[in-house]
């Protein structure tokens, strides 16, 4: 700690002011006496309005319970549009999963009409075989050119007609196969378009009803708050 020094006050200068302090404090006390508010004077009058007091309590009450019931209507109105829904998205779900099992459906069908035509073409074929293997075995035509005929070449033309008949059987079963897999598919691709409109058609529908039924909720939900309830006036 270095040297310091120590400055004796000034008795006369202290003393003076404090006189002055002191005598600002003084004025001012008495300021506040001199301005000190009077006592207030009011006119008397009744106050609470032109109703009763049972009255009041019977309007406060009555009050409440619309308040409850308004908040009860709002919460139900709430599970019910919520539940609507989910009912909804449920549906489209369903719809969904539907749409892609007749899909299916509809491509083992095709599957299964593609199997059955490569079926018969190959039994048409091996059947062409078959009757091409018989010809190789038996005289041709320009060998059997006599007066009269004999066994082989009777059992020749019994064969040819047979092998004839039966292509042209086969050809007959084949295009009529393929004409009714050709109706088929047409008919069932008319069905699935039908089906897919009506789809369509009633999910739309069942989304304007549920829209609709929201905003006829909100609109009743709306409404009631807006009307004036008389209460206390006081």
């Amino acid at each position: 700690v270095g040297p310091y020094v120590l400055v004796t006050p000034n008795e006369t200068r202290r003393k003076r002011l404090q006189q002055i302090a002191k005598k600002e404090l003084d004025d001012l006390e008495q300021w506040k006496k001199e301005h000190k508010p009077g006592p207030i004077t009011l006119v008397p009058q009744r106050l609470g309005g032109n109703e009763s007091e049972a009255q009041v309590r019977q309007n406060q009450q009555m009050i409440l319970m619309q308040s409850k019931c308004q908040k009860k209507h709002k919460r139900e109105e709430y599970v019910k549009a919520k539940k609507a829904a989910e009912e909804a998205e449920i549906l489209k779900k369903k719809a969904i999963q539907r749409e892609k099992a007749e899909r299916l459906e509809v491509k083992k069908r095709q599957e299964e009409m593609q199997r059955r035509e490569m079926f018969l073409e190959d039994q048409k074929y091996k059947t062409n075989e078959l009757l091409n293997r018989l010809d190789v075995g038996l005289p041709k035509s320009d060998s059997c050119q006599i007066a009269n005929p004999g066994p082989e070449s009777t059992a020749w033309q019994r064969s040819h007609a047979y092998k004839q008949a039966l292509r042209e059987d086969e050809n007959r079963r084949l295009e009529e196969m393929k004409q009714e897999q050709q109706r088929k598919a047409e008919l069932m691709e008319f069905k699935q378009k039908q089906e897919d409109e009506t789809r369509t058609r009633a999910l739309k529908n069942e989304q304007r009803r549920v829209n609709n039924a929201f905003l006829d909720r909100l609109q009743n939900k709306i409404q009631p708050d807006n009307i004036y309830h008389p209460g206390y006036t006081g």
